[in-house]
């Protein structure tokens, strides 16, 4: 038997396991046990409270709503310890990098299945709009909840994205929210949400939402001098930034004894341009990509006995992208890509003791990739990963500890020229841990101390592996070691205006080695190739502080703070340190000592008001830290004003948004500007 028949069938017998045990036990469920309230129902079975040995960061409910954000990157912005990289515009390239791992190290999760790219391992979060999600939260390391997929054991950090859920207030069969946006960048977006009670246990939802910019917007071109000052030139309009945008969202819903179960599509379709960067002068560009995303999913978990309880997830998904290039004075570019995703996973948690449980999840996945460059290698990779998990509370100590098996199955094409010479494969297998302990030192006091270590890694990307010309199918995993110390301590008050006050403190000591970066290739400087030759050192402390008042006249008063201290050191040529323009010990690119957010928001009535505040110190563009390469610090302002009354049962909501309140020119990415001075109005009508 082969090694892949031996994996699938391993895979088909951890599957069929619990199937076989729902079997043995489901008789052992009284169809009358359990009345389910679709108003209030959310977790389903009794959940021991081990889910928060490291906390997460959330936004969630009328705090995420109110922020000036238009997408799921906007409003990760706000968390500790995050960098974006920002491209501008409303259709500009988003992702998100914590504390500075890299973006392929960040696992994003919609509604507990993880969203994938298998080309380039990037997911671009400015896709994913705020109008269909509930809560958005961040863990470093992974979730503090064992009863999950083994995907979720196996990155650096988790984004979790939770769209909304139906509810219904007593004898209503639908709700029905209509909402427009319009403003600057000639902003078109409509939307509309219909969620109906299909039955008692059964519910539907259908979202569609539609985009339309033409992404212009005023720059003043920036000029960098040798010594690193710089000078703002010539006031410029942004061109090439337009966007045409159709997503659409449908699911079912449904509660079963002891359980739950979903099943969702999802489809997004875009144009845009590309404006490209500011070099040379040179401030209109021509190139064109277009997406097609689709993916279907499904969920199903249930408690089958006292002491199992199972769930079952799966997903398909199909990608398209076509990027275009017609400027022949460069390169003429017309590449199209199209990718397949096959996932199913189980998990299977089992109570040994009160406060002792452990889970056993398997997944696997199949993902291809084919394009329309020459010599193509068409890959195929087949993943199987088994995660084996356990959590212990004993009085006020709870502790979690993982191990992560992870089995890669390559096949590709080898061509040379016009030459067909057959498939390569190649096998990567591996073991990582990771535990979790925290610790309530007072018994009577919200007061934690915790503390988590975790090995990782990434698998190169196909990209990586196989791009025409750069990828190098010899590359290993890049691995990622994590340690963190922190604090939580919260006071709540009875008597005064101050109603709760939350402060959490984290500090942590990264390391990335093996890190795939691409370098010169040759004599020549043009040509280049993937490279297992990085290495980064991560030293860091995140602070979240959160404050909760309620005003005489129930003026209700709301804040967080965040801070994030940071060095991200390039170790990988201890060579390179001959000269000032060396890279050795170098601030890794864009990764800013300094940076951090505010967030203030005020309700009375019906009325909400909003001010938000982010920071990004000063950072290079490059590992080598000289003047040249110097980013100044860079801020913004935004406001938010609503107005939310009702007449008859019709619920409406007026909010108006200034964005970048000074009209700060800057840029996060080089030559790369952001917009000025910008607005939005927000209308909302709830049936």
């Amino acid at each position: 038997m082969t090694d892949i028949l031996k994996t699938k069938a391993l895979l088909l017998l951890a599957i069929a396991i619990p199937f076989l045990s729902w079997g043995a036990t489901v008789e052992m469920i009284a169809p009358d046990t359990m009345m389910v309230d679709l108003d209030e129902f959310e977790v389903v079975g009794v959940q021991r409270p081990y889910a928060e040995v490291i906390p997460s960061q959330r936004l969630s409910g009328d705090q995420l709503e109110s922020l000036n954000s238009h997408s799921v990157a906007d409003a990760v912005r706000y968390f500790s310890g995050v960098q974006i990289k920002d491209y501008g515009g409303v259709g500009g390239v988003k992702t998100v990098d914590i504390r500075s791992m890299g973006t392929n190290h960040m696992g994003v999760f919609y509604d507990g299945i993880q969203l994938g790219n298998a080309q380039n391992g990037q997911i671009d979060l400015g896709k994913f709009s705020l109008d269909n999600i509930e809560e958005i939260s961040m863990y470093n390391g992974q979730k503090s909840e064992i009863f999950q997929s083994a995907k979720d054991f196996g990155s650096a950090g988790t984004i979790y994205l939770r769209t909304r859920y139906p509810r219904f207030p007593s004898g209503k069969r639908y709700n029905l929210n209509l909402t427009f946006r319009t403003g600057s960048f000639g902003l078109l977006n409509p939307s509309v949400r219909l969620e109906y009670r299909l039955s008692e246990r059964v519910s539907a939802s259908v979202n569609a939402e539609y985009t339309n910019a033409h992404g212009r917007y005023k720059f003043r071109y920036r000029k960098v001098f040798s010594d690193g000052t710089l000078a703002w030139d010539t006031t410029a309009v942004r061109q090439n930034g337009d966007i045409e945008a159709l997503r659409l969202e449908a699911g079912v819903f449904g509660y079963v004894n002891e359980g739950k179960w979903n099943v969702k599509a999802y489809y997004y379709d875009s144009e845009k341009g590309i404006p490209g960067a500011i070099v040379n002068n040179v401030w209109k560009n021509s190139q064109r990509q277009w997406d097609r995303n689709f993916f279907t999913q499904g969920s199903y978990q249930q408690r089958l006995s006292e002491r199992y309880e199972l769930m079952v997830n799966a997903k398909y998904a199909r990608d398209y992208m076509r990027y275009l290039n017609p400027d022949t004075t460069l390169m003429y570019l017309d590449n199209q890509f199209w990718q397949d995703e096959l996932y199913i996973s189980t998990a299977n948690k089992y109570t040994i003791l009160r406060d002792w449980d452990v889970n056993l999840s398997v997944d696997y996945q199949w993902n291809t990739l084919d394009a329309t460059l020459t010599n193509f290698a068409c890959p195929t990779r087949h993943s199987l990963l088994a995660a084996l998990a356990t959590a212990y509370r004993w009085q006020r100590l709870k502790a979690q500890a993982s191990i992560l098996g992870t089995f890669v199955f390559d096949h590709s094409k080898i061509i040379s020229g016009s030459d067909y010479l057959g498939r390569r494969t190649n096998k990567f297998s591996k073991f990582t841990p990771a535990v979790f302990v925290s610790y309530q030192p007072i018994e009577d006091r919200d007061f934690n101390l915790r503390a988590f270590y975790k090995r990782i890694f990434r698998m190169p990307t196909f990209n990586d592996l196989y791009y025409t010309d750069i990828g190098n199918a010899d590359l290993k995993p890049e691995y990622a070691t994590q340690y963190n110390v922190g604090i939580q301590h919260r006071w709540n008050f009875d008597r005064t205006i101050f109603k709760s006050f939350n402060v959490t403190a984290d500090a942590y000591y990264n390391e990335v080695t093996d890190k795939i970066i691409a370098v010169p290739k040759g004599t020549g400087q043009y040509r280049w190739m993937m490279m297992n030759i990085g290495e980064v050192h991560i030293t860091g402390v995140d602070v979240t502080a959160q404050l909760s008042m309620l005003l005489p006249y129930d003026i209700a008063i709301n804040g967080q703070l965040n801070y994030t201290y940071q060095t991200a050191q390039d170790y990988s040529d201890p060579t390179d340190c001959l000269d000032e323009a060396g890279t050795y010990k170098g601030q890794i690119a864009y990764i800013p000592w300094h940076s951090g957010s505010t967030i203030l928001n005020a309700a009375w009535r019906g009325i909400g008001l909003n001010y938000s505040f982010i920071y990004v110190g000063e950072r290079y563009h490059n590992s080598s830290n000289i003047p040249a390469n110097y980013e100044q610090p860079w801020y913004t302002h935004d406001l938010s004003a609503s107005y939310a009354f009702k007449v008859g049962k019709v619920g409406l909501k007026a909010t108006l948004e200034v964005n970048n309140l000074l009209n700060q020119q800057y840029e996060v990415i080089m030559n790369y500007p952001m917009p000025g001075r910008n607005y939005k109005l927000i209308l909302k009508v709830d049936i």
